[in-house]
Formats: C-alpha cells, structure tokens, sequence
C-alpha cells in the first residue's frame, strides 16, 4: 500500500523540494543554532552558498560528539515554549544525545512512521503489538502515533515479560510485531518452549523491526518461526527517531522519504562524497525539523544507495541494509571483522540459536574470541559425539568466513539473557 503521493513523484521533481527544503533548513540553522553559525564561520561558508542539492558537500558534518558536547538543549532553536515532546539516546558512554520536538515536528514523525508501517502491509484491519521499551527511547512511542494515524489498533506492551506478551498476542489477535530483530526472534523461541507453533498457533503476519541492523538469515530464521513478513526500518534518535526509511515487499532495500530527508554516502576515512552504488557511511540532512535542525549529520552506519525504479511504485530513493558501523568493525589479530558476518553463520546453522554474545580479549599479546550461542535444543548438549559435531560445523563456518578461528561456547536454549533494547552483541575487553 502506497500511502502518500510523495511517495511516486518523478525524480526531478524530487530533487526540487529537497533543494527548496534544503536552502529553508540551512538558513533556520543558521539563524537559530549558534552551533551552526560556529560551523560557517570556520568552513568560511554562509547560508547563501548552499544553492544546488551539490552545494551539500560544502557544509561541515554533525557528530554524536557535537550534541554531547553541547548537553542538553545547545543544539535546539527554539524555546522550551514550544518543545512538546522530549527524547534522548542512552548515553551509555557519555551524556545523552537529546533532541526535541514542536508541534510541526510531531505531525511530519506521525506522517513519515505511517509510511513505513505501510509499506509493511499494515492497516486500520491489524492490532500492532509494540515490544520495544517505551520511555525516552524513540522507537516505542514513534511507531506508536505512525500505527494509530494509520488506523491500526495498538498494543503498547513495552519490552520484558516474554511469557505475558506471548500470551497477549494469542488471546487478542496481534497481527503486528513491533520490535528489535534479536528481540522478535527471542519470543518466536518463548513461544515455542511454552508449547506453542507461532506459525498455526497466533496470527503475526507482519513484523516492523528496526533499532539495530540485522543479516538476510535472521530475516528468513524470522518468517520461518513466525510465519510473518519482517521488514525493517531505519532511523535514530539524532534525525527525529524512526522514519528515515523502510522496507517494501520487493525487499530491494530501504526507501527513504526522501521530501523529508536527503541522504548521502561518503568515504568515512575522507568525508568524501561517493557516487550512488557504492558503500560506505551514511549521512542524513532531516529537511523539517523546528526543535533540532541537524546538517550532515554523520550515522556511522555502513550503507549504499539506489534511485532505480522499484517494481512496488515507489521513486524514491532506497538504502540497501545496514552491514555494519565505522566503529564495530573488530580487528582481530588483523583481520578485520563484523558482528553482522558472524550472525550470517550462526543463524543460518541449524542447532544453532538466535542469542548470542561476542567476547574479545587478550591472552598475552594475542587478540582472543570467544562467542556464546545457545542452541535450540538441549539435547544436543547430551551427548559428546552431537556437541563435537555442532561445534566442529560451526567453527568451520566461521573459520571459512572470517579467516580466524573463534573459541565457541554452546550453551542451554534461553539460558541467555535477552535485551530488551538493542541488542548487545560484542563485549571488547581490550577497551577496559
């Protein structure tokens, strides 16, 4: 279903509202953001150079460390007046990235979510169960007004509680799964060790993930346990939360709603702008926001994108799935390494689960991995001759893609600890 018009418009004129939009944000940052003007002054640039989508490139890029760095409202251009809604990123490693929200920014997230739920194949028929945690988190409460503006019936369960929200889909009909991938999976194996087939036993037939990148295996191991269609979608709290993008039913990447944001591909080692097609880090110019304009604002997510025609009808352009981050990239003993490759094996081995933890240290002056994986079934820990042979299969897996030879630790199904949130994939103790 193709919600909005904006949605199928030519290319050209595409690429006049960005270029409208984008001389508007400009000058609102400009004159609103001290920030910005700072940033100008030493690019030695003013607003009125930026007259072509082209002139772009000539504008510094935003970091995390710039919103950290000015905690927690020195970014934002408007008084607390007109703020209406607060959110913020954890801040795990620092001071929380906030951003905030007028009026005009609420209505514009409301519009962008109703897309992408859309595009899902959700409706005013469905009831959308939302497992992400509600709180200053956007996911949880972005999806949730995108849902209800298209019709839908919302369930807004928060995260936790695995057993009950097992039991919320099944007594009240959810047909939409709202949450992380690693979370979605988590509770399809819930679901099957209270004794239930979440294929003929509930009625989820659509799965809208996102918050944390995913690999094409867990995406087939999703449908398979579910019996759903999983799409994901893309966003973070610095460009407003969820809404960037999202998946159609051609599969062929992420579409961007491209007359409220402009995205980028640039060489993250050169800031670089690279020609469409190739990979490398995103980078987001949100074209709405009052609260928190942002300019290149530099995600660190590993991407690419394409404009070609899409056989859904849509024009806009579309981001392929995220592979990984300029800064989870592991280099282990030199050879460089991504969680997302390591994911690929372990879920697409059969007895292997969906939880896993990625561990590395030192043992001396070598690099050490050691991955934790639950299996799906514990009898196959019974026995030596069905735990060699796994293990034997999953290190030659790894072995093979990775080129480095990872310690596994097969352990009980659902003996993990389950995020609630993203996912924690890798520990690095080398940092400590």
């Amino acid at each position: 279903m193709i919600w909005s018009t904006k949605e199928t418009l030519d290319r050209e004129e595409i690429r006049l509202i960005q270029t409208k939009k984008l001389k508007q944000t400009v000058q609102y940052a400009y004159q609103n953001v001290p920030f910005y003007q700072e940033k100008f002054k030493e690019a030695g640039i003013v607003p009125e150079d930026i007259q072509t989508l082209d002139d772009l490139s000539k504008i510094p890029f935003t970091t995390k460390d710039d919103f950290r760095n000015h905690y927690p409202f020195g970014l934002f251009a408007v008084p607390k007046e007109k703020i209406v809604r607060y959110h913020a990123s954890s801040g795990t490693t620092g001071n929380p990235t906030v951003v905030g929200y007028t009026k005009h920014d609420m209505k514009v997230w409301k519009e962008c979510i109703a897309r992408i739920v859309s595009m899902a194949g959700v409706t005013y028929h469905d009831t959308a169960q939302i497992a992400f945690g509600y709180g200053l988190f956007t996911g949880a409460l972005g999806l949730h007004q995108g849902l209800e503006k298209v019709g839908a019936a919302v369930v807004p369960m928060s995260s936790g509680n695995s057993k009950k929200q097992i039991k919320i889909m099944k007594d009240w009909g959810v047909t939409a799964l709202i949450a992380t991938p690693s979370y979605a999976l988590h509770l399809s194996e819930v679901a099957q060790s209270l004794g239930l087939d979440p294929v003929n036993d509930l009625k989820v037939k659509y799965g809208v993930l996102g918050s944390e990148p995913s690999t094409e295996a867990m995406r087939k191991k999703l449908n398979e346990n579910w019996g759903m269609h999983a799409y994901e979608n893309y966003g973070m709290s610095e460009l407003g939360g969820p809404g960037v993008s999202g998946e159609c039913p051609a599969l062929h990447g992420m579409h961007i709603n491209e007359d409220y944001f402009i995205c980028e591909i640039i060489d993250p080692q050169t800031g670089e702008v690279l020609p469409e097609g190739e990979k490398g880090e995103l980078v987001v110019t949100p074209l709405f926001r009052q609260a928190t304009p942002v300019l290149r604002y530099r995600t660190k997510d590993i991407t690419s994108l394409d404009s070609s025609p899409c056989e859904c009808g849509r024009t806009t352009m579309r981001m392929s799935k995220i592979t990984g981050r300029t800064d989870d990239m592991l280099i282990i003993s030199g050879v460089n390494v991504f969680p997302s490759q390591i994911e690929e094996v372990l879920l697409s081995t059969e007895g292997i689960g969906s939880n896993y933890l990625i561990t590395v240290s030192k043992k001396g002056y070598l690099d050490k991995m050691d991955i934790d994986v639950e299996v799906t079934d514990s009898s196959l820990l019974d026995t030596a001759s069905s735990l060699d042979n796994l293990l034997k299969t999953v290190q030659e897996r790894l072995h093979t893609v990775l080129g480095i030879h990872p310690t596994i630790h097969l352990v009980e199904p659902l003996s993990m600890e389950a995020s609630k949130g993203k996912a924690v994939r890798v520990i690095d103790k080398r940092k400590e």
